[in-house]
């Protein structure tokens, strides 16, 4: 059954490009792959990312993916102190159909953020994002309908031509995005932002067949705020569509302080999100230093249940900023990914 649904799934790929992009839950904590225009907002020296998704894993591990991204700020002293540019390189694999199916992507980022008022509180940023995509699909992997004989194993040859050959397709794809962010004091931020990836709506097909990487069109809104002394909420959401295929997530959760140092603080932070109609999505994370860490679980709610036994799949998150160590410092007002 499980070798079935990878050709299923496979032919669906191979079909059309009508399907969403590799995307995480904790969003919140892989900023180049959400907006273009998050790249170098972060109140630091640098910016090191890294997530890893293992979705739907009962089913011959149906999607595994990864991405790691340093940003770091450029013209730092030329710039007005409320201003940011900020360059990244972001690269990303996703694996299908138990590797049938590989695609990998590096990208180069850059936003620019400009100071609204004198403080620095509020911040406009546009960003863009160019990316090389490598993909191949592995048909020697395979395993197709007529190689099945009456004992239940894959023993007899096939005459499908998708078998024992490789298939490969590059192309060259474009992203943008806008972002704002404001706060009314030191201890909260709130922002909004929305991006679109694949402007170009690069051709994406392993036969001749004109089949297109239609546009993701994403929105998504946040903030944190201070809810006791020792515990800040932090809320966000997002919505994407890519033709047919939306993805609706909200969700928060509470950071509980666990040190009183405000140069190097120290939290743990527990809540939940929710993906509209298909899962809902523990997290659990620790903070300490310059370094955050995060783990959630998908629990599957939707009709997929029966095949992936309710396991929506495990991701685990990644962030270090390298913040300055002058404690005087003028701080950057930024959101908290």
């Amino acid at each position: 059954m499980k070798q079935i649904l990878t050709i299923l799934l496979l032919f669906c790929v191979l079909g059309n490009s009508y399907g969403q992009d590799p995307n995480f839950s904790q969003f919140f904590v892989s900023p180049l792959t959400l907006n273009p225009a998050l790249t170098g907002k972060f109140d630091g020296n640098f910016r090191v990312a890294g997530n890893y998704r293992n979705q739907w894993p009962t089913i011959n591990n149906a999607f595994r993916t990864a991405t790691a991204s340093f940003e770091v700020p450029i013209l730092n002293g030329k710039l007005s102190e409320i201003d940011r540019w900020g360059v990244g390189v972001l690269a990303l694999t996703d694996k299908s159909g138990n590797g049938i199916l590989n695609n990998n992507y590096i990208s180069l980022s850059t936003a620019y953020h400009k100071g609204l008022d004198e403080d620095g509180y509020h911040q406009l940023g546009v960003g863009f994002q160019a990316t090389y995509a490598m993909s191949k699909m592995d048909g020697t992997k395979l395993n197709l309908g007529d190689e099945l004989d009456l004992n239940g194993t894959w023993t007899n040859p096939t005459l499908d031509p998708l078998n024992n050959r490789i298939y490969t397709k590059n192309y060259f794809d474009l992203a943008t995005g806008i972002f704002y962010n404001g706060a009314t004091n030191d201890w909260n931020n709130f922002y909004v932002g929305a991006s679109m990836y694949h402007v170009n709506k690069p051709r994406e097909s392993f036969s001749n067949a004109q089949f297109y990487l239609n546009p993701r069109i994403t929105v998504q809104a946040g903030g944190y705020f201070p809810i006791s002394e020792t515990t800040t909420l932090h809320l966000s959401g997002m919505h994407s569509n890519q033709a047919k295929a939306t993805n609706t997530m909200v969700g928060g959760a509470a950071a509980f302080s666990l040190n009183d140092d405000e140069l190097n603080p120290a939290a743990l932070y527990a809540g939940a999100w929710l993906r509209i109609g298909d899962a809902i999505i523990p997290y659990l994370g620790i903070e300490f230093s310059d370094l955050r860490f995060g783990i959630s679980y998908d629990v599957n709610t939707s009709s997929l249940k029966p095949a992936s036994n309710t396991r929506g799949g495990i991701e685990i998150s990644l962030i270090y900023i390298k913040r300055p160590s002058d404690p005087y410092r003028r701080r950057l007002g930024c959101p908290k990914f």
